[in-house]
């Protein structure tokens, strides 16, 4: 007979305390990610891609991560949504000079974003939140565009609305009121997913959310239906045939300037072909050209080779040409100069970029820098900035000068227009960024200054992309990249001011002080009930 041994029962052994514990660190891992997310999905819908509605559901993501948050976590979640959308966004930086630069503009800039981000989760208790919310994303890009060292405007939310359905409201108030739409909205439709689940979590409607979730949602967009009217490219002033050198440069990257003659003289001899090409009659006679930013790093004033290569140019072409030159004087900084040539009397204008880049074009912290970056002597000598609003006038066109990274900034382009431009150029130098985005983000600045402001915009640029945009925003005709090219548009001439020209700053100053306001209105909230708690607690 054989005798079955039965263990003795054992009590179940309690689970692995980290068993508890990951799931738990997933959960808290959640509003982390989908704050990145949520800046990736506004990447996304910057250019080349023409996904420009992805930026709401990003804005409608990072409300619900901001939504109820502590300050702390919304700094955190902020700066995180930042990180999302700037790090690929700028990529483009470190084309050349690597990642550390890339990284520390990214960082910092994201920095705004986190204290952005921190406002909102303020503010998120507030009634009608979305509204708030997005006056404090115009207070964020308003500090951006401004500080540190003069600010950095790259990155507004207007500048991925070239396509976009909510570009009328340029003409009206400008970027800010067009970030300050695509903001309300987004926010507002996670607003209105909220009250959805509100409702069927407790069966009753809640009518104030739903009111002011559709209010968020509805009037950005019936008001860029209402200022559509606004893009209106008709000639006021009649026309101008303009034409846009694309010259091309050696080869790719920083390593260009070293060959700066041979720039010239790719600008010049497209120059020389387009005047063959008139008189053929296989294009028509331009009324004036533009060449790109940097077309000539050869002072003109002081090489006399070079002076000789612009003229001779500018002869077989016979119109006003504008040059983008750097000029180099013996005593102070280098000046980043586009000159009006005649060509009769040769150099007859002037005018200094006056948003110049910082780390690109002038060194500050130069001895702090060089610790990061290597490529910090690359500047050797600094350049200064222009005091001087520029419109030269080319055969009797009224052309308002832009200089490149000026394009980024409300007030360089404003200015043009509001001293009588009829036409802004906006010559540019993007060889430094290879193939990247950049050159495809700034033609989308250019096409929403162009609704913004009523003006046809010229994009003449060294390597590419060149293109004409009519006052509507949309583009007319566009050269390839690092292809030599001559593009030849009539344009139509205006004069009238649009609703975001005459206003100014003050859309800005309006839409953030709706931010700033509620901050106070939520600080006060705050303190009260903080009282009342303890009040209570002296009674108990």
């Amino acid at each position: 007979m054989s005798t079955t041994i039965t263990p003795i029962d054992q009590p179940e052994s309690a689970p692995e305390p980290s068993r508890k514990r990951l799931p738990r660190l997933l959960l808290r891992l959640v509003r982390p990610a989908a704050a990145a997310v949520s800046g990736l999905l506004m990447y996304a819908s910057f250019p080349p891609r023409p996904l420009w509605w992805l930026v709401l559901p990003g804005f409608a993501l990072l409300g619900w991560c901001l939504h109820g948050r502590r300050l702390r976590a919304g700094f955190g979640l902020g700066l995180l949504s930042g990180l999302g959308f700037l790090l690929p966004l700028l990529s483009w930086t470190g084309e050349e000079v690597g990642p550390v630069p890339w990284l520390a503009l990214t960082v910092l800039e994201a920095l705004f974003l986190g204290f952005v981000g921190m406002g909102v989760a303020a503010v998120s208790r507030l009634p009608l939140w979305p509204v708030w919310a997005a006056g404090l994303w115009v207070v964020g890009e308003g500090l951006r565009a401004r500080f540190p060292f003069e600010g950095f405007s790259w990155g507004k939310i207007a500048f991925g609305q070239a396509d976009g359905v909510f570009l009328p409201l340029a003409a009206l108030g400008g970027t800010p009121a067009l970030g300050f739409a695509v903001a309300l909205c987004g926010f507002g439709l996670y607003e209105a997913v909220r009250q959805v689940r509100s409702y069927r979590a407790t069966g009753t409607v809640p009518r104030a959310g739903i009111a002011a979730a559709a209010v968020a949602v509805l009037v950005p967009l019936v008001a860029s239906l209402a200022a559509r009217p606004l893009l209106d490219d008709s000639a006021e002033d009649g026309t101008a045939t303009a034409a846009l050198i694309q010259g091309n440069v050696p080869r790719l990257g920083l390593d260009f300037n070293a060959q700066r003659a041979a720039v010239l003289k790719n600008h010049a001899n497209r120059t020389e072909q387009l005047a063959a090409d008139v008189k053929a009659g296989k294009e028509p006679k331009p009324d004036f050209v533009i060449w790109p930013e940097n077309s000539s790093d050869l002072d003109p004033y002081q090489n006399y080779d070079a002076r000789d290569v612009i003229d001779h140019a500018v002869r077989r072409i016979g119109v006003p040409v504008a040059i983008g030159a750097v000029l180099a004087p013996e005593k102070g900084p280098l000046r980043n100069t586009l000159i009006q040539w005649d060509p009769e009397r040769g150099p007859v204008d002037t005018y200094d970029k006056r948003h110049i880049q910082p780390f690109g074009e002038y060194m500050p912290m130069r001895d702090i820098a060089r610790i990061f970056s290597k490529d910090v002597d690359r500047v050797r000598r600094d350049f200064g900035p222009g005091t001087k609003v520029g419109v030269f006038d080319m055969a009797g066109t009224k052309v308002g000068l832009v200089t490149c990274y000026e394009a980024a900034f409300d007030d360089a382009v404003r200015d043009t227009v509001v001293h009588g431009g009829q036409v802004i150029a906006v010559p540019s130098n993007n060889a430094t960024f290879g193939r990247s985005e950049m050159t495809y983000q700034q033609l989308a600045m250019s096409r929403v200054r162009a609704a913004e402001h009523g003006r046809a915009v010229l994009v003449p640029v060294t390597s590419g992309v060149s293109a004409v945009i009519r006052p509507d925003g949309t583009v007319v005709q566009q050269t390839g990249m690092f292809v030599p090219a001559a593009l030849v548009a009539k344009v139509p001439l205006r004069s009238s001011l649009t609703p975001a020209t005459r206003a100014g700053i003050a859309p800005e100053i309006a839409l953030g002080l709706l931010g700033v306001a509620a901050l106070g209105w939520a600080s006060a909230r705050g303190i009260r009930a903080r009282r009342a708690a303890g009040s209570t607690s002296d009674v108990l």
